[in-house]
């Protein structure tokens, strides 16, 4: 895949995730992982893009008025910390591009599962329940580049843990607390890495792409039909990783 193309085709992964109160961050690894080799790059790009886009969807909700703090707050507790740490820790490429492949898979199948709107059976979450849940995907956020929000919002809607709207207002600013302490993490590190021209042209087209997401989602437009092909790419690329890198075999 031509570098050129990457802008045009991140536009539409943030049209549609902020459409849904994502980041994007599972498919811009998808990507990232298919024209990029430094997996230092990757992580580090990802979690930028994530925070520009869900910082939009973050200011839309406050502005709004659907965020409630009182509600929300405990899924950060031990995410911040989780994610700030995850990010520091050192890890082969094979090694990641191997957990990669696993949230990827996780997140396309979280992804299907939230578009097809499955119902279980509705359980309260206690105060450990949440912090549990907050710190593990704040681990794994940390980790992989991945905000944290395309497994945190399914969870919760499967759930039926409150109204989707205060759910989706819950994963942006998850999505964008845990994107910027994943940052800090790569700095103390030593591990944040990325090449400043491609990055600006994929911040441009994820800021123009997400406004224009949270301003369809406004008005109800459906995007189904994106979100389908978008959550089969990252089960594909996630099948493709673990492939490549476990046991050599090619897609």
């Amino acid at each position: 895949m031509s570098l050129e193309y990457l802008p045009f085709i991140f536009f539409l992964i943030a049209l549609f995730y902020s459409s849904v109160g994502f980041g994007g961050g599972s498919s811009y690894l998808a990507i990232l992982s298919l024209v990029l080799t430094d997996f230092y790059e990757i992580r580090s790009t990802a979690l930028l893009l994530n925070i520009c886009v869900v910082s939009i969807g973050t200011v839309v909700f406050i502005k709004n008025g659907i965020l409630k703090p009182k509600l929300i707050w405990p899924f950060f507790i031990f995410s911040i910390p989780m994610a700030y740490f995850g990010a520091q820790v050192k890890l082969s490429q094979t090694i990641f591009f191997l957990i990669l492949g696993g949230a990827l898979i996780l997140a396309g199948i979280f992804m299907i599962l939230r578009i097809v709107k499955a119902k279980l059976k509705s359980l309260e979450l206690s105060r450990p329940k949440q912090f549990a849940l907050g710190g593990s995907i704040g681990l794994l956020s940390g980790i992989s580049g991945i905000g944290g929000g395309i497994f945190l919002s399914p969870a919760l809607n499967l759930l039926e843990w409150k109204n989707p709207r205060i759910i989706a207002s819950l994963a942006s600013v998850f999505i964008l607390v845990n994107s910027a302490a994943g940052l800090a993490g790569l700095h103390v590190a030593g591990t944040f890495k990325v090449d400043y021209y491609l990055v600006i042209n994929l911040i441009i087209a994820v800021v123009l792409g997400g406004a224009l997401g949270s301003y369809l989602s406004s008005k109800k437009f459906n995007l189904k039909f994106l979100g389908i092909l978008t959550a089969i790419l990252v089960l594909y690329v996630g099948l493709r990783l673990i492939l490549w890198n476990g046991f050599q075999i090619s897609i």
